[in-house]
């Protein structure tokens, strides 16, 4: 009678944590980690008494961020994410100096697919995003000062969520994402064809890699 009326108690609890979690709709996470940056190349500029640069690079530097999701389906997630990384904007070719602080700021709605049932402890996923990455105006010392910009970007993550805790509405997440942001296009050359011959275009982009982790609560 005892070990029926404690299989009976366990399958209760187990019922009522599942249809927590399912009636979950909401995720909001706030992250830190590191970001790898590079920006983009061109011609070669000389500056008397500082040397020959033909390249401007944000530096890797700290980085965070927020989002908020709403759940579609158990595996089916809609949001935006914001993130800010604080470092400073770089000059490089024969030397490398440092022009000055720059914020980078990334604004993306996002799709993700979280693999698993919604109750399980750990669920990888993927995430896709589309929106802007904004380089803030650096401030130049006894030199004029470099405008900022907003640029068309997408983003692209790879995680895990992990819940460790009985109750399914709070865990952590750790993830991979990475961020290109269109910037220019240098001349390519000519190319031939039945129609005639176009000119060519290289693309270049700044892009962002970032390892981060946080904190997922699910409501």
């Amino acid at each position: 009678m005892v070990r029926k009326t404690l299989l009976v108690a366990l399958a209760i609890g187990l019922t009522v944590s599942a249809a927590q979690a399912q009636s979950a709709k909401f995720e909001i996470s706030a992250t830190a980690g590191w970001t790898f940056s590079d920006g983009v190349s061109g011609a070669s500029v000389t500056v008397p008494g500082e040397g020959t640069f033909n390249r401007v690079d944000p530096k890797d530097a700290f980085s965070w961020g927020l989002r908020g999701g709403y759940l579609l389906t158990e595996n089916h997630e809609i949001g935006f994410l914001f993130n800010l990384q604080a470092t400073e904007l770089e000059v490089s070719g024969s030397e490398t100096v440092s022009l000055g602080d720059q914020n980078v700021y990334s604004y993306h709605g996002y799709y993700a697919y979280t693999f698993g049932d919604i109750d399980r402890q750990l669920r990888p996923y993927l995430l896709v995003g589309l929106g802007a990455t904004q380089f803030g105006a650096v401030e130049v010392p006894d030199r004029e000062d470099i405008a900022g910009g907003t640029r068309f970007s997408g983003t692209f993550g790879l995680g895990i969520k992990v819940f460790p805790f009985a109750s399914p509405k709070f865990g952590f997440r750790a993830e991979a994402r990475y961020t290109p942001t269109y910037i220019k296009s240098d001349p390519g050359g000519w190319w031939c064809g039945y129609w005639g011959c176009y000119a060519t275009e290289n693309p270049q982009y700044a892009n962002q890699f970032e390892l981060n982790g946080g904190f997922v609560l699910r409501f």
